[in-house]
């Protein structure tokens, strides 16, 4: 909460700094996204096996979800931003069909656990527009920042937080069809460049296809792709990976 409130302060500071004579040149997007995603995960302890989130915890692939928020401004030395946060997480209850070490804890076979993990998330980015016609093409960098915990209990407990910052390269084109209000595009954020801020990696890219009403509703849907591994973070170790498809709603000031 503590990101999105700083989020959001800056959004407002620079709306402020920007004026309202240049409010006629101010774009502001606000809008929400529903994710239907398959988990593919497995986490471990430097010191214990690999423990799978599906096999071994049997933890299912819920819905996630998203808001955003977008604000584009006239001072070209200044970049645009984009917010957008998302939870991701999962928690289950379950008889363990074998003993799992976790953390220096052993939680045996035949025992009764409570698996959660929250990898939930914000993306500040920060990028400029090098096309604004019917080609949009954006260019920036992406600071996705981790505030989470994996977790077993049980006869026990053991936890571990998750709190790490990762500077990807943000990539978005956008292409509007002629004389449709439809357009399709793509995100790319990745470690494409290693900055060497962070030995964890991430990867977060969509396709879509979307309707702008040209009203200031629009509405897009396409894939999803997130991957996640964290290296020696807390002694954690986390290789995860999502997939699904998404719908999303905004709204365009």
């Amino acid at each position: 909460m503590n990101r999105t409130r700083s989020a959001f302060a800056v959004t407002t500071i620079l709306w402020l700094a920007i004026g309202p004579a240049e409010a006629e040149f101010i774009g502001l997007d606000i809008g929400a996204s529903h994710w239907a995603p398959g988990l593919n995960n497995n986490y471990n302890n430097t010191e214990s096996r690999s423990i799978d989130l599906v096999d071994d915890l049997d933890l299912d692939n819920p819905s996630q979800s998203s808001m955003m928020l977008i604000l584009e401004h006239p001072i070209k030395a200044l970049p645009n931003i984009k917010y957008r946060g998302h939870e991701l997480g999962s928690s289950n209850r379950l008889i363990l069909d074998s003993n799992i070490n976790f953390n220096g804890q052993t939680f045996s076979s035949g025992n009764e656990v409570t698996s959660t993990y929250d990898l939930s998330h914000n993306d500040l980015v920060l990028y400029y527009q090098l096309l604004n016609n019917r080609l949009n093409l954006d260019l920036g960098v992406d600071l996705k920042s981790f505030a989470g915990e994996v977790s077993l209990d049980g006869a026990t407990r053991s936890s571990v937080e998750v709190d790490e910052t990762i500077p990807l390269l943000y990539l978005s084109a956008r292409y509007d069809l002629p004389n449709s209000g439809f357009y399709v595009g793509a995100n790319i954020n990745a470690n494409i460049i290693d900055l060497g801020l962070s030995e964890s990696n991430a990867q977060d890219s969509t396709i879509m296809l979307g309707y702008d009403s040209g009203s200031g509703l629009g509405v897009e849907g396409g894939f999803k792709s997130f991957s996640l591994e964290l290296d020696d973070v807390d002694n954690l170790n986390n290789d995860l990976e999502y997939d699904g498809v998404f719908l999303n709603g905004y709204f365009n000031f």
